[in-house]
């Protein structure tokens, strides 16, 4: 018996320290679970306070929402190594600008204006150029085509002359247009909330809050569509600057700079100026031969009405010659 009593006052000091600890531990989690408790609900009680901060925070948790999952598949796409396959809805901005010369380009605006329109797109702006003595005029067109008929506008176009430059960019817009998607609805979802609580409300001053915060988040809803709208019409409808010229005219400087050059525009402009005679001559000689016939029958139907003239008064001059020699004779 006196041999195991040691061991037996050796083990009742450790277990009990180790109830101890446990206890300890207890307390300590018992507590932790405590104060969690306590402040999920001191956070739910002032979320059920304020409700505009209520709507604020759910706005910007959805934002947050939707980029921290774009984030993590970006995220996921770099540390694989690949990068995003493309998508068939996929929302990219296309643009571009064509250079060409053509023989009329007016004409030729007028037939691009008619393949545009063809393919269900339209002209936002054209402008014209009237030919000059240096170039034979230009016109230019802001074309805007369906994105999927962009490459089969382009192919009827190049029918119309040379291209001399084409060019185009793209911008992918998919994240913007998706953001602006989840920016949309969540706050549709918003406003709709605050009209059931303005339907509820019955003191004025809460009225009047609500009607302001309404009246705020529909004129962002209202930006926010029409950005949609725009942003959506720039990626259905490609753009691109169309620009007609001609080929330019080359003006030949011909004046003369020494002696012998002076003296061969001298002789050119000699032989120019009797060229010039000789065919003036040759267009106004069948003039003069009819004018010279005219002449010869208006003389000789004068000159017979004055023969005829001249004939009674030579036929008087003799019998007045008689009467006036008889009574000379009689004497």
């Amino acid at each position: 018996m006196n041999t195991f009593s040691p061991a037996l006052t050796v083990q009742r000091p450790a277990q009990g320290r180790a109830r101890l600890f446990a206890a300890v531990v207890a307390i300590f989690a018992l507590g932790w679970l405590l104060a969690g408790c306590s402040s999920s609900d001191a956070s739910d009680s002032a979320g059920e306070a304020d409700y505009g901060g209520r709507e604020e925070a759910a706005y910007d948790q959805a934002i947050d929402s939707e980029e921290a999952i774009a984030y993590e598949d970006g995220d996921a796409a770099t540390t694989s190594g690949e990068a995003p396959a493309p998508t068939a809805d996929r929302s990219v901005i296309i643009t571009g600008s064509v250079y060409m010369t053509v023989d009329d380009p007016v004409a030729a605006a007028d037939q691009a204006a008619s393949i545009v329109n063809g393919a269900g797109g339209r002209i936002d702006a054209r402008s014209e150029t009237a030919p000059t003595e240096y170039d034979g005029g230009s016109a230019w067109l802001t074309l805007r085509i369906p994105s999927d008929r962009l490459d089969a506008v382009v192919e009827d176009l190049r029918e119309l002359g040379t291209v001399d430059e084409f060019n185009t960019s793209s911008q992918d817009v998919t994240r913007e247009v998706t953001d602006l998607d989840a920016q949309i609805s969540t706050l549709q979802a918003s406003t709709e909330r605050i009209e059931g609580l303005l339907d509820q409300a019955e003191d004025m001053e809460d009225i009047i809050a609500l009607e302001n915060e309404l009246d705020r988040r529909r004129a962002e809803l209202e930006s926010l569509e029409a950005r949609q709208r725009a942003l959506d019409d720039q990626v259905s409808m490609s753009t691109i600057d169309l620009s007609l010229t001609t080929e330019p005219v080359v003006i030949v400087d011909d004046e003369p700079t020494n002696f012998l050059s002076g003296l061969e525009t001298g002789w050119n402009a000699l032989t120019g100026f009797l060229s010039g005679v000789l065919v003036a001559t040759g267009v106004v000689l069948p003039w003069l031969a009819v004018g010279a016939v005219i002449a010869l029958v208006v003389i000789a139907v004068v000159r017979s009405r004055r023969s005829q003239r001249t004939a009674p008064a030579s036929a008087q001059e003799p019998a007045a010659d008689e009467t006036a020699q008889a009574p000379q004779s009689r004497d």
